[in-house]
């Protein structure tokens, strides 16, 4: 039997409810069919934004959106998606799919995407192929409170007052798409770059990101924080307030990631195995960082995340289409409570992406819009947003996978919120065993508790014809006792319990 032991009352760190945000892309349909219609559409929409898919995704209380990109990122120039949309210029997405971007989502449809979610703003700006001038005057222009150039140009198209800008990454993917740059070069013109990221704003200061390293790329992460972390009275983070990190988990080599939906026992625990080395690439990342910053004032800010398999048979390869099954479910709740467990020093990550692309929460098709398996694991976890972690450890815990690709069957994490209540959320990796858990808390005896389950067979994914095959469900097989809880988890499952 697996035993799990909270002590509730030994608060670790602050989890950061941005450590549960969202990724969207001019990519593929991620903006546009995904969260993008339009005015005119038949779809239900306001102001353009899908009414559907908007509400499904205020559900899970979605913290902060990421934009443009991405890649797309750093070949985007902000004036070309601003002022009437007849006039906005068209260009090819030579990034992602070549289809014709016409530009029709741009900073003003951003923001009242972000108004209507109820979410935190995050900008990624062009270091690739953009100028200084243009991200200072971007800045401005969403920003600037008076007159300027900038300011009475957004008013001009209709938005008057500013907007508030939370986060601006600075570059993204400076050594891959965004540059092919050196750590030392990207280092010096960030430090160039970011200076014209000026707060207008004193009560409302922008925070800056620096990009960070692709995976398990230790020296970038050493050598952008020599070049730019460098404490001073006005600069007390060094320039910086979080460091990038990407990692996508794929079970194949990268020319062949491996089906989404149609895969072994043995791909399921390789695609989890890779999942769990999330945990090495932020410990390791992290005391570098320790060495430069040892009380944890920069973040790690892990904006891209997730899986990423073959694109769906038939589909364009450039857009990224792919299905949600179970197994993507245990990867995003293990990965969750990775951040969970290291939010001392993760303060923001951003799951790759929102809607239609990778390791997406909601698939459509016209008219139509699926929420995916995903989606529901994020559901679950959405009590752990700005709660405190607890001290948690489990015992007599198996492992499966054999020697290459070995994991925990069971693996956790627990939070307290401002009310008080424990939410603990509990994966468990076996393809085939179930396992009984006891749970000892340090208050015993709970008062009551709720739960959910997302369970299914390894390979189950919801489609259009049935999109409610694998979704969250309320789990009746917990039995309170004197020192805490019972239950049995099922095999390839994910349960939440919110425990008061």
């Amino acid at each position: 039997m697996a035993k799990i032991y909270i002590n509730e009352t030994n608060k670790l760190s602050h989890i950061n409810p941005e450590i549960y945000g969202q990724f969207s892309e001019h990519l593929g349909r991620c903006i546009y069919e995904g969260l993008y219609v339009g005015e005119d559409s038949d779809i239900p929409n306001v102001n353009g934004m899908r009414t559907d898919v908007v509400d499904a995704l205020k559900e899970i209380q979605v913290p902060i959106l990421r934009w443009p990109g991405g890649c797309f990122a750093d070949e985007y120039h902000w004036k070309d998606g601003i002022g009437p949309k007849e006039q906005r210029k068209k260009m090819i997405n030579t990034h992602w799919g070549g289809v014709v971007e016409d530009n029709s989502f741009g900073t003003h449809e951003y923001f009242e995407l972000c108004r209507q979610l109820g979410c935190k703003t995050y900008i990624n700006g062009n270091v690739g192929s953009g100028t200084v001038q243009e991200m200072s005057e971007w800045v401005e222009y969403m920003t600037f409170n008076g007159l300027s150039p900038m300011a009475n140009l957004r008013a001009a198209n209709g938005q008057e007052k500013p907007w508030k800008v939370d986060i601006f990454g600075v570059g993204n993917e400076s050594w891959g798409c965004g540059g092919n740059m050196r750590p030392t070069y990207y280092g010096d013109l960030y430090r160039r770059y970011q200076t014209y990221v000026r707060n207008y704003d004193q009560n409302a200061p922008i925070q800056k990101v620096a990009c960070g390293p692709n995976v398990n790329d230790y020296e970038w992460t050493e050598k952008v924080l020599d070049t730019c972390f460098n404490p001073s009275p006005c600069h007390l983070h060094g320039f910086m307030d979080y460091l990038s990190l990407h990692y996508y988990t794929t079970p194949g080599p990268w020319e062949h990631k491996g089906s989404a939906t149609e895969f072994t026992a043995e791909e399921w625990y390789n695609t989890l195995h890779k999942a769990l080395y999330m945990e090495e690439l932020v410990e390791k990342h992290g005391a570098i960082m320790d060495r430069y910053d040892p009380e944890k004032k920069i973040g790690l800010a892990v904006d891209e995340w997730g899986t990423w398999f073959d694109v769906e048979p038939g589909t364009n390869p450039g857009f990224l289409y792919q299905q949600n099954t179970m197994r993507d479910a245990l990867v995003a709740a293990v990965t969750l409570n990775i951040f969970n467990k290291h939010s001392d020093r993760v303060k923001l990550a951003c799951i790759a992406q929102m809607v239609n692309v990778l390791q997406a929460m909601i698939l459509t098709d016209k008219e139509k819009m699926l929420l995916t398996p995903t989606y529901h694991v994020f559901h679950m976890y959405r009590s752990h947003q700005d709660a405190e972690l607890v001290e948690s450890r489990i015992e007599g815990v198996e492992t499966e996978g054999g020697a290459m690709y070995e994991v925990p069957t069971l693996q956790e994490s627990a939070s307290v919120d401002p009310d008080g209540v424990l939410t603990l959320t509990v994966a468990n990796l076996s393809l085939e065993n179930s396992y009984p858990v006891e749970i000892f808390l340090e208050k015993p005896a709970p008062a009551s508790v709720e739960a959910s389950i997302l369970a299914d067979e390894k390979d189950a994914f919801n489609t259009f014809d049935e999109p409610d095959r694998v979704a969250e469900r309320t789990f009746e097989g917990v039995t309170v006792t004197k020192q805490g809880l019972e239950f049995t988890i099922p095999a390839c499952s994910v349960v939440s319990l919110r425990i008061r």
